[in-house]
């Protein structure tokens, strides 16, 4: 076989992205006029009540997306709502469309697929009265889910939409004293640099957290427990362990957290492994451990730079909230302690 085997396009390999909640809210107006909006109000067009018609062609465009583009992958839709609403000042009809779904890639064009359609729909059944109708101002509201979390557009949302979509980004570190300790023999020993601890330091930063200690320490029990004993007692919250949680005679990380004598978090645990598991099948061999000593939560990650940044990925939107429950704060709404 001879010749250029590369592709003029692609879908995007998402194989190895975690199946996150994902929502995207996408919003566009079409400019009716004069003449044609109070019709579309009063649903007196002569083709039939232009407002039912576009939610439920909002519906479908929605649903249809990857037949549309070729590139969008198929995604089981799991909401779909579409709502229209007058604006008089501007004789316009705003319309948005919130998608959601469980996948590994977003409902961004799903949402703008939605709010296209339910446009097209409200100027078919309204050109027959005014033919010069304008579509406009189409655009990405919001998306939330997956690495990035919660994504606002530029242009911000006026009261109403922040309202009606409650846009929440996860509960940050606000302040919160951390420390990262990578454990590794060869690197304490200057054989080569350190990059997991750099990445979660950089985390745990954006996510609003102080980082005042950033150690490498070697494999072990010992040093590091006795480590950890001395942060809790000096006020540190959190604290990010990378490396030794392997099969490996000195991967010993996971039994210097169980000696000291704190509460363990099995869940949060299960939870590195289960999720990280749709990166690769070898998370499955991480002996992850997370435990309470005090008022501090001490994990236990691997020590590879990319799977100690997929864990911080994964840990994000809890751990803000299990400061606050460690410190008696309201669990709020759909909390499950």
């Amino acid at each position: 076989m001879s010749g250029d085997m590369n592709a003029a396009f692609h879908m995007a390999d998402v194989r190895n992205k975690r199946v996150t909640r994902r929502r995207a809210v996408a919003v566009g107006e079409l400019i009716a006029g004069p003449v044609a909006y109070p019709l579309i109000v009063e649903r007196r067009l002569p083709k039939g009540d232009a407002l039912v018609m576009a939610e439920i062609a909002g519906l479908q465009g929605a649903k249809m997306a990857s037949a549309l583009m070729p590139l969008c992958h198929p995604l089981p839709l799991e909401l779909v709502h579409v709502y229209c609403a007058p604006v008089p000042e501007r004789h316009a009809i705003r319309v948005w469309c919130e998608c959601a779904s469980e996948a590994r890639t977003g409902v961004e064009m799903e949402a703008l697929a939605g709010v296209s359609a339910a446009l097209l729909t409200l100027y078919d059944l309204s050109k027959p009265v005014e033919p010069a109708l304008e579509i406009s101002a189409i655009r990405l509201l919001l998306k939330e889910g997956g690495k990035s979390g919660l994504w606002l557009h530029p242009q911000g949302m006026d009261e109403a939409e922040r309202e009606r979509f409650q846009p929440r980004p996860p509960r940050g570190l606000q302040g919160a004293r951390c420390a990262v300790i990578t454990l590794s023999d060869r690197a304490s020993q200057g054989e080569y640099a350190d990059e997991s601890g750099p990445r979660l330091v950089q985390g745990l930063q954006a996510m609003g957290g102080e980082v005042g200690v950033v150690e490498v320490l070697p494999d072990g029990i010992e040093p590091l427990a006795a480590r950890l004993h001395a942060l809790a007692r000096d006020g540190v919250r959190l604290c990010l362990c990378t490396g030794g949680t392997g099969l490996g005679p000195r991967d010993l990380t996971p039994e210097a957290l169980q000696s000291l004598g704190g509460r363990r978090v099995d869940g949060l645990a299960e939870m590195l492994r289960s999720l990280s598991a749709q990166h690769t099948q070898h998370a499955w061999l991480s002996r992850a451990e997370v435990v309470q000593l005090g008022d501090m939560l001490v994990f236990a990650l691997p020590g590879s730079p990319r799977a100690a940044s997929q864990c911080l990925d994964i840990l994000a939107p809890v751990l803000g909230h299990a400061l606050a429950m460690m410190d008696g704060q309201s669990h709020g709404k759909g909390s499950h302690a």
